[in-house]
């Protein structure tokens, strides 16, 4: 099959500036309440940065006594300096405690490869603790040692001879430092509940605002469309228009614009930190960067090509699918229901493969970028964990590394799905924008008469619908206002053309139509239709009720007005007995009514709306005899002071036109009453005597 016609999967660039600044036109309207969700992804994203230094802290300055032994002569400082500076305790003679929390991470590297600070961790009571403590310490010699200073030091590790009583209250105050990190860090969990429910609900509202005008403009947009559009374009593709496009869209705003702000932030703020707290291990960390950014092309390569043919089978199995129901019936009267399944087979098997490419895609990708977040994390245990056993790196910046690292690709790991999400978007787009783009009907300026009377002239007028292949050659005729005019010919010489163009749901290429003496392209358009009313063989119609058929929701027909017009048409009986009268409901284009039934409904539509030229095409044509016998008598009170375009292929019920027009071809071959036209013996002679043969 030719896959070339399934516009629905032309796709462009997977980022497109020009179609990305249109878009963001939608978002300005809100761009107070867009402004707000960003300020609260941000947020939400420094909370999470904060969560792995508040670990950090708290491993490194109270559950891991921060307490090394240093000696003053081999940091090249003074006795006075090392103290002034870095607070330390005189042990005795050269060596002094000091906390290494207070020294910067370059000085506590370079010490800690010089061996001037001591490998034990140590605990220190400084003067003046608590009356209990120092007992404690003094209870136990073999694990404490007095300063001169005051105060005690014990190895941390020395600690393991007490009894837990007596080690939680000799680290009541690292505990206390825990609590108050842990009540902290409780706190931002549920700040970050907050402000990211707040954050997803100001999002998920300004994107359904934005889709709301979006589908708004594109409804607004088709209503004043020419008739030209919609015979060109499947009913279908317009409708994914306003639903699915516009879904892709709000998908892009909410799904990936926003966190797009959030995966840099986090991406900056890692790195920052990371560099902070140890730029070696960052450094090596980042000699992954090359093997990313070659999976991520890899990956877009094969995701585009994979997603392009995972939407075209879609958009070919809806297709069928809208297709085959609507013409369910038609292929079960001709028994294909075994040829529509086995194609239906084939169109889903093809479907079922695109969609398992795409699936074997991701199901690369996302596995290497989960190895290559373990391999990150793996070189941070062996790199890292070989620094922190030299003391050149502290256990809680460790284990800080490997949340940090964890949380860098995340945003990686999430490329897949926000590639597709944008891919799709800008194809939506793109379609939206042209179908916005579309020309509108012109609406015409001229004010409506103050009385309209409802005269009707064509001089010379040609169309075609498509280039100089005319439909209508050189028609002129005029219908004065109250007067009734039959167009009668085989199929397709012109006649629905007419009304059509009557009604300028189609300009014409040269001539002129005139109302009134007025060009109908002069007329502004709205009031140019209001003057008509059509019934149609083919009746359409809405779901709702009777009534609203009836009515189509103008404010200006009462309900009364509604039954009035049922009842000249002699509807008011059918409409009666059905279960609920005039709000019986009414299914999908009328299905539970008969074709009569329609019809009689189009009748009343048209006589509530009190038309000054009223058109009939076929309009009897699904009616019984004896329906059409009362609709006969009707007509002649439907059509007392208004104009009248009759087209039917029934010639018995156009005889008492004023003028009848005889077309072939898509020109005028005859023109006259009844009478005179059966006196010329030519073509509608021959079509009237043609009927009568086959009638007897």
């Amino acid at each position: 099959m030719n896959e070339s016609h399934w516009e629905e999967e032309q796709l462009g660039k997977a980022y497109d500036a020009r179609l990305m600044r249109r878009l963001l036109r939608y978002i300005n309207p809100y761009k107070g309440l867009f402004s707000l969700a960003i300020g609260l992804v941000l947020a939400v994203a420094a909370f999470d940065l904060s969560l792995p230094f508040i670990t950090k802290t708290a491993i490194d300055q109270f559950i891991i006594p921060p307490y090394k032994i240093v000696t003053a002569d081999e940091t090249g400082l003074t006795n006075d300096a090392l103290v002034a500076r870095f607070s330390a305790v005189r042990v005795s003679g050269q060596k002094y405690l000091i906390n290494v929390n207070r020294l910067d991470g370059v000085l506590r590297q370079d010490w800690q490869s010089q061996g001037v600070l001591s490998q034990e961790n140590y605990v220190y009571l400084p003067p003046f603790a608590p009356p209990a403590l120092e007992a404690l310490a003094a209870a136990h010699k073999d694990v404490f040692s007095a300063l001169a200073g005051g105060g005690y030091v014990a190895k941390a590790k020395t600690l393991s001879v007490l009894s837990l009583e007596d080690r939680l209250r000799l680290r009541q105050e690292d505990l206390s430092g825990v609590s108050q990190l842990a009540l902290l860090f409780f706190a931002f969990l549920v700040l970050r509940l907050v402000f990211g429910f707040a954050q997803v609900y100001v999002l998920q509202y300004t994107g359904q605002r934005v889709m709301y005008d979006m589908r708004q403009e594109i409804f607004s947009h088709l209503l004043r469309l020419p008739a030209r559009f919609f015979d060109q374009n499947p009913v279908g593709r317009l409708v994914t228009r306003a639903t699915n496009d516009v879904s892709a869209i709000n998908e892009m705003y909410t799904a990936v614009l926003v966190n797009l702000f959030r995966d840099v932030f986090l991406i900056v703020g890692i790195l920052a930190i990371m560099f902070t707290l140890n730029w070696r291990l960052t450094g090596m960390i980042l000699l992954l960067a090359p093997v990313l950014v070659t999976l991520a092309i890899v990956f877009r390569r094969y995701a585009r090509k994979a997603y392009r043919q995972v939407r075209l089978r879609i958009a070919m199995l809806n297709a069928f699918l809208q297709e085959n129901i609507s013409g369910m019936r038609i292929i079960q009267l001709f028994a294909q229901e075994q040829n529509s399944f086995k194609r239906f087979s084939e169109i889903n098997d093809a479907k079922y493969k695109a969609e398992m490419r795409q699936t074997l895609t991701f199901a690369v990708f996302n596995p290497l970028i989960h190895m290559m977040s373990s391999v990150a994390v793996a070189g941070i245990i062996w790199f890292g964990g070989g620094q922190t056993l030299a003391g050149a790196l502290s256990l809680g910046a460790l284990v800080a590394f490997i949340s940090y690292i964890r949380m860098l690709f995340q945003p990686i790991n999430d490329l897949s799905e926000k590639y597709n999400i944008l891919q799709g978007a800008m194809a939506s787009s793109e379609r939206i924008f042209q179908l916005l783009q579309e020309s509108q009907e012109d609406r015409g300026q001229a004010q409506t008469p103050a009385r309209v009377q409802g005269r009707i002239q064509f001089k010379h007028v040609w169309f075609a619908y498509k280039p100089e292949e005319w439909v209508l050659e050189d028609v002129s005729f005029t219908v004065q206002a109250g007067q009734s005019l039959a167009i009668v010919g085989a199929t397709g010489s012109g006649k629905t053309t007419i009304i059509s163009l009557l009604q300028r749901l189609y300009d014409i290429q040269r001539g002129q139509i005139l109302l009134d003496g007025t060009d109908i392209r002069q007329w502004r358009l709205d009031d140019l239709r209001a003057q008509m009313a059509v019934v149609l063989q083919d009746v359409f119609l809405f779901s709702g009720d009777i009534e609203g058929n009836i009515k189509l929701q103008a404010k200006h027909i009462s309900t009364q007005s509604v039954r009035d017009a049922a009842s000249f048409v002699h509807a008011d009986a059918f409409i009666q007995n059905l279960n609920g009268g005039y709000h019986a409901e009414v299914t999908e284009r009328g299905s539970t009514l008969s074709a009569g039934q329609r019809q009689l409904l189009a009748f009343a539509r048209a006589v509530a709306f009190d038309p000054k030229v009223l058109i009939l095409d076929e309009a009897t044509a699904n009616i019984d005899s004896q329906t059409e016998v009362l609709i006969q008598n009707s007509l002649k009170k439907i059509l007392k002071g208004r104009t009248s375009i009759l087209i039917a292929h029934r010639l018995s019920t156009i005889r008492d036109a004023d003028q009848i027009l005889v077309l072939s071809q898509g020109r005028v071959v005859e023109r006259g009453t009844h009478q005179q036209l059966l006196e010329q013996k030519g073509l509608y002679a021959a079509l009237y005597e043609l009927q009568f043969a086959n009638a007897a």
